[in-house]
């Protein structure tokens, strides 16, 4: 059984892990020219591709106006494009131009990735199976706190 020193200890640890990945993301985008996370927010036009701006508010948790706010910051600097639905001339679809977004993004990854995946490879299996069960089960913590908080 562990201790609850040991449990605060590690509560700590992961609480300063996300604090230096907000700085991390942070820095990345001031130094491609986003404001704050923006560019995270491009991951996430690269990983779903094109959707709407409903859409998008849902996935990143932004208010619509947020998202308006942000697809103007995008399409100004050309990694979205604003396009009519074909099947309902009222709904617009945001088209990120994956090329653009990938090549300004990827030089200020590649290095991570590579050292995250040097990482783990320094891991047995039973460690990753580990990490992998902790990851997990804090992505279902952190999805239904945000449930949580959207449903009051």
């Amino acid at each position: 059984m562990n201790t609850k020193e040991e449990i605060i200890k590690i509560r700590k640890l992961s609480q300063r892990y996300a604090y230096t990945s907000i700085q991390l993301h942070e820095s990345i985008g001031r130094k491609i020219g986003l404001i704050g996370t923006d560019h995270k927010y491009l991951g996430f036009l690269i990983q779903k591709g094109q959707m709407t701006a409903g859409e998008l508010a849902i996935l990143t948790g932004l208010t619509t106006g947020a998202v308006t706010g942000l697809i103007d910051r995008f399409e100004r600097k050309k990694f979205v494009k604003r396009q009519p639905d074909k099947t309902d001339r009222r709904k617009i679809i945001i088209v990120p131009d994956v090329d653009k977004i990938t090549k300004l993004i990827t030089p200020f990854y590649k290095d991570f990735q590579d050292n995250t995946d040097e990482l783990f490879s320094s891991f047995s299996t039973k460690e990753l199976n580990i990490l992998e069960k902790y990851f997990q089960n804090a992505l279902e913590i952190m999805d239904r706190k945000i449930e949580k908080i959207n449903e009051k």
